[in-house]
This record gives C-alpha cells, sequence and structure tokens, in this order.
C-alpha cells in the first residue's frame, strides 16, 4: 500500500490493515516431496497412439484429410480422406470421403470407400461406397450403397488385395501355353 507521510512530525503510517499468513497451494507438495519423482503408477506409461481418440465434435466441419496414429471420433462433418487406428463415425457424422483404418465402426454416414480389417455398421449406418474388411458386421437397418470386399491380408500390409469373387482367377489371365519357372 502507500505510506504517507503525515504533516505532524513527517511520520510515515501505515493503514490499518490485518496482515493474512499466505495459503499453502494445493497444487504445491510439501518441501521434502518436491524433488522426488512421482511413483511408477503414477507415470503414464501408455504408449503413443492409445488411450483417448482424438474428438471432432459435432459443432465442427473439417475441409482437409485427416491422419492419425491413434483413435479417432467423428461427431461432426469432415470432407476429405481419413487414416486412422481405430475410427468412430458418431450417429450424425457425416464424411465425404475415403476411410482407411485397423477398425472403423459407423453410426452415421459415409459417402465414400470404407477400407479396414474389421468394420461394424450400426442400425443407424449409411454408406455410399464399397467396403473392403476382413471381418464385417451389420445391425438390423444398416444401409449400405456399394460392393462388399473380402481382404485377405491386414489393410497395413502394402500387398493388400481383394479376394476374388466366386468364377474369377486370382491369378492374371494366361495367353495360352504353359508356364515355366
Amino acid at each position: 500500500m502507500f505510506l504517507k507521510g503525515s504533516k505532524s512530525g513527517g511520520k510515515k503510517t501505515k493503514p490499518n490493515i490485518p496482515e493474512v499468513p499466505p495459503i499453502p497451494s494445493p497444487a504445491s507438495p510439501p518441501a521434502s516431496r518436491r524433488d522426488t519423482p512421482p511413483p511408477a503408477a503414477a507415470r503414464s506409461e501408455t504408449p503413443p497412439g492409445a488411450g483417448t481418440p482424438s474428438i471432432i465434435s459435432a459443432d465442427l466441419k473439417i475441409v482437409g484429410n485427416l491422419n492419425s496414429n491413434g483413435d479417432l471420433q467423428i461427431d461432426g462433418r469432415v470432407e476429405g480422406d481419413i487414416a486412422s487406428r481405430r475410427l468412430t463415425i458418431g450417429q450424425g457424422a457425416v464424411v465425404h470421403g475415403a476411410v482407411v483404418a485397423e477398425s472403423v465402426r459407423v453410426y452415421g454416414r459415409i459417402h465414400g470407400e470404407i477400407r479396414a480389417d474389421s468394420v461394424m455398421l450400426a442400425k443407424t449406418a449409411e454408406v455410399e461406397g464399397d467396403i473392403a474388411h476382413r471381418t464385417l458386421s451389420m445391425e438390423a437397418g444398416a444401409s449400405v450403397a456399394g460392393r462388399l470386399t473380402r481382404l485377405e491380408t491386414p489393410t497395413g500390409d502394402t500387398r493388400e488385395r481383394a479376394r476374388p469373387a466366386a468364377g474369377e482367377s486370382a491369378s492374371a489371365p494366361h495367353t495360352g501355353g504353359s508356364s515355366s519357372t
């Protein structure tokens, strides 16, 4: 505070305010524990990309591609391709673009191709596009306007191929004669 000199004798006087001792902060540990590292159980040992998903909320629209090594949950609109480890398309969500993931759970709408090891379509799902999968589950009421193709290799494998439909050959057609190896 300000100290004023009085005209009577030139003494400085303090205002009459009682002193309050400082309140210790609950965030600061006692001095004896400040420099010790937290116990192993309190440290985060979770690998990057695991745990809580990144969320695109219902009031958000993204124009552009999304790439994540972790989990994504889309509740808003995305106009672009999505690549993720695990992807959840929420009930009110709309995606216009291709989707590539290890696991995809669809409760909303996708206008584009889905390529994933595991695809789950809830009863509220609407997909306009092809689905390439290793495992597929669909609840009654789910809608798909596109081809369903079973994959032989995981989506992370660069040699990924779709299994040929019944009656098709997996190898290139021969033009005649026999091949020698």
